[in-house]
Parts: C-alpha cells; structure tokens; sequence
C-alpha cells in the first residue's frame, strides 16, 4: 500500500506504539490515586506533559490535554463565548475552517451571535487586511486556522493575532494549528495566539489524544467538563494515559528529525507540482505552502472515480477532508474553483515516511488509469 492521506491520519510511529503498550502493560495506574503506583503514573502524565509543551514551545502549565483536536477546537470557540459572551456578540472566522470550528459558529448564529467567514483568495490565503475589515468594537473571538487542511495555505497566524489584540485588546484570538504542529516551525509562547489546538494522530501519535494550549494571558477560562478536577480543574475526567503518552513519545520522535523530514516533505512535493505541471488534465489547486498537502484535479474525472481507481492500484488519497465525506470541498468553493474542478479534486498529503518512489508510482497511475478518463 502506498499511503498518501497523512492530513487524515498518520501511521503511528514505533516509540509511539512502545509508549502506548507500556502504559497499558506496565504503567496502567490513575494519576489521581495517592499510593506509590498512582503516583509514577502520576509523575509520567507530568513528563509527557512536558515533552509536548517543549514541541509545541509552550509553558507545560498551559497545556491541557484533550480527545483531539475536535474537541480542543469546540472548546475554544465555546469556551471564549462563555467568557466573554456578554462584552459582544461577534466572532470572526475563516470560510475555509475544519468544520470542528464551523459546526460550533454555526450553532452559535442560532443563538444570536454574529459571524465574519472570511474569504480566501483563489490561492487559499487569508490576510491581514481582510481581518482587518472584520474586526468591529463587540469583536470577542477571531479564530483562523494555521494551515488549511485541504489545499496547504498557511496563514500569517502572528500578524492576525498582533491585529486582533491591538484593535481589539480584550478580544481571544485562537488557531487551529492541528496541520501545523510539527509541520511549521513556530513557537506557542511567541506566536501570539491565546487558544492554539493540535492533535496527536497527525504526528504519528494514536488516536484519542490531543491539547488545548491556553495563554497565560487568559488568566481564567471556562472548564470543559466538570468533575475530579483533572487538567487543573479544567477537564476533568481520569486522563487517557496509554493515548498521552502516546503523543508525547511522538513528539520526541518528530521533533528530533523536525527540520530533515520537512525540508525532504518539500522537496518531494515541489518535485511532484513539477512534474503534475507539465501533464495536460491536471491542475493545480491552491498554493501549497505547507510541505506535506497538495490539491489537484482532473476535471472530468468525478473524485470518487480518480480515488476507486488508485485504490485498485493500492495507492490511497483523500476527497478533501477525512472529517467531511460526502460534501463538496467548501475549501476550494470559497476559492471560486470552477465546479468541474471542484468535483475532480483530490488531496496528496505526505509524511516524513513517504518516498519519491511511492510519488511517482503515483504519477504513472495517475497518467496510466486517471488521465485517459478525462479525455473521453
């Protein structure tokens, strides 16, 4: 199987298995319990806690761990209204969110909260000026994800938070950085966000694990589950550890190679744009900023089609986001793509794990089985 959908998930790595095994085996305690056992279990949850607080570049006080990143976005946005819910009724968001933040804005309309989706340009970009033409005096929350998920544009997630806080000093800016933790160098303490969301299944981490950083500006805010006061009273509920310490041996593991596995991630994906760029069919979609995403089409080829197709050849990739099948990319239609291309596109994502020989594998499928099917 050649595996091209890392955006959706990734394949846990060894020191990640071995983590989640020992804790299951051999360091199965509760955390809460005050006998000697319980406190190594305890002990070991402080120390993952740290190794992806120094991943992320963030205080480990300030990082409070989740299910993933879904619901570390749901309670950002959630748990900003409940804080600040009666200085404003207006929140500011990207048309090309994961639809983690969208459901959540969506429901809040219904309650009588005002929303700015943001447009992209053709490109996928959002800038700073559209934001600030956004922001208004009853501004409370400005949430902008950090790379998209679809076509890999990365926004200037600093500039925005610098913007949101000057005109908007009591205002939370959060980003859902679940695409670009461990794919971007950036620093939690200096990027500037209040709320930043990552996950551990996209950086080779198991599934079930994931944080909310919270700023230390935001000296206060509203707990997500109420309970035995785990995660400093803010999430309570006994502590997934077998999936915590999952992450955090991930993390460890992708921070040590952090700066090859992009810079080979980009150099494999700038070699398939060029040789995609000269196949007549394809096309291109967005700017693929980040090292591991890629939108392309072919249209007149129905996605489904294009993905049975390379699936008979055991290639996999993705129609867009893992998180919303069934739906045409709201991504590319906020980019004004044309329908053909929006009904042709495909997502390539990669991992420090792909190989060129698996790209181009890729291409002669694609040329071989895809291709001829849109020139009938």
């Amino acid at each position: 199987m050649i595996y091209l959908d890392n955006s959706a998930t990734t394949k846990p790595c060894p020191e990640a298995v071995e983590a989640v095994n020992q804790a299951l085996t051999q360091q199965w305690g509760n955390p809460s319990a005050l006998y000697g056992f319980g406190i190594e279990a305890a002990h070991d949850l402080r120390a993952a806690r740290q190794q992806i607080a120094a991943a992320l570049g963030a205080e480990p006080d300030r990082v409070f761990f989740t299910s993933g990143g879904t619901e570390a976005d749901n309670w950002a946005i959630l748990g900003t209204v409940k804080r600040l819910g009666k200085r404003g009724k207006h929140i500011i968001t990207t048309a090309i969110e994961h639809h983690a933040i969208l459901n959540c804005t969506k429901e809040l309309e219904s309650q009588g909260y005002r929303v700015t989706y943001l447009k992209p340009d053709s490109q996928g970009r959002i800038t700073v000026e559209a934001l600030k033409a956004a922001l208004t005096p009853d501004t409370i929350l400005v949430s902008g994800m950090m790379v998209n998920n679809e076509v890999g544009s990365v926004s200037p997630i600093r500039e925005l938070a610098r913007l949101t806080h000057r005109i908007c000093p009591d205002a939370v800016f959060h980003t859902d950085a679940v695409q670009g933790f461990l794919k971007i160098p950036f620093q939690a303490k200096a990027l500037g966000a209040d709320l930043i969301s990552i996950s551990s299944h996209k950086v080779h981490g198991p599934k079930g694990a994931g944080a909310l950083y919270i700023s230390p500006r935001l000296k206060s805010f509203p707990a997500l589950m109420l309970g035995g006061g785990q995660e400093g009273g803010y999430r309570s509920g006994t502590e997934a550890t077998p999936a915590i310490f999952g992450f955090a041996a991930a993390c460890r593991a992708v921070s040590a190679t952090f700066r090859e596995d992009t810079a080979r991630e980009r150099a494999m994906l700038e070699a398939l744009v060029q040789k995609l760029s000269e196949l007549p069919g394809v096309r291109i979609n967005g700017c693929h900023e980040a090292p591991h995403i890629l939108s392309l089409s072919v249209p007149g080829v129905p996605v489904q089609n294009t993905i049975n197709l390379l699936q008979d050849a055991s290639i996999c990739v993705s129609a867009g986001s893992a998180c919303a099948k069934g739906h045409r990319s709201h991504v590319l239609t906020a980019m004004n793509a044309a329908p053909e291309v929006i009904d042709g596109a495909f997502r390539v994502s990669l991992c420090r794990d792909t190989t060129p020989q698996e790209l181009d594998t890729f291409l002669e499928v694609l040329k071989r089985d895809v291709l001829p099917r849109a020139r009938r």
